[in-house]
């Protein structure tokens, strides 16, 4: 594949998560994350967005967010459940994005704020209209989505190389 590949990230933050007396691990999802999690999944679909990988934390909402989502998807990525996403730095995601094959096109990452919001912002070198700015603002909600596109091997990710072409929430 060329310097000039285009790539798509689609950072996707688990959907809501129950408080019950448990391990932070182990909180599955509450009543409205699991209406959530199938409705983003159809956002992703609607998008004509069709990941070839998932790289999902081991946390029980974000498989559970992530098994609702892909459910509504036409052909299931393969799904690679990642320990490292859990209270990850937007560093330590960018470190992962950056042993990604580039055989990979359109990657999703399932994973936890305030991570997921602090990678998607330090990619967005650049975005279309004003999505920067209304995800700056809404915080970066349970199950929302950004999706960023850049040109180059996954090895070469960094802060400020991409564009910020879509946000979603699932209440907006």
């Amino acid at each position: 594949m060329s310097a000039d590949t285009s790539r798509r990230v689609v950072i996707f933050r688990n959907a809501k998560a129950d408080s019950p007396d448990v391990d932070d691990h182990d909180r599955p999802l509450a009543e409205r994350g699991r209406k959530d999690a199938p409705f983003a999944g159809r956002w992703l679909a609607g998008a004509g967005i069709t990941p070839d990988l998932a790289l999902c934390s081991t946390v029980t909402r974000c498989r559970e967010t992530w098994k609702l989502a892909v459910s509504e998807l036409q052909q299931e990525p393969k799904t690679v459940y990642e320990d490292r996403l859990y209270e990850a730095s937007a560093g330590e995601l960018i470190a992962v994005l950056n042993e990604t094959s580039d055989e990979v096109n359109d990657l999703v990452i399932i994973g936890h704020n305030p991570g997921a919001h602090a990678l998607a912002d330090a990619l967005a070198g650049e975005a279309e209209g004003d999505l920067l700015a209304r995800m700056n603002r809404s915080g970066f909600p349970t199950s929302a989505m950004a999706v960023l596109t850049f040109n180059g091997p996954w090895n070469a990710v960094e802060h400020g190389i991409g564009r910020l072409v879509a946000f979603w929430t699932p209440h907006a």
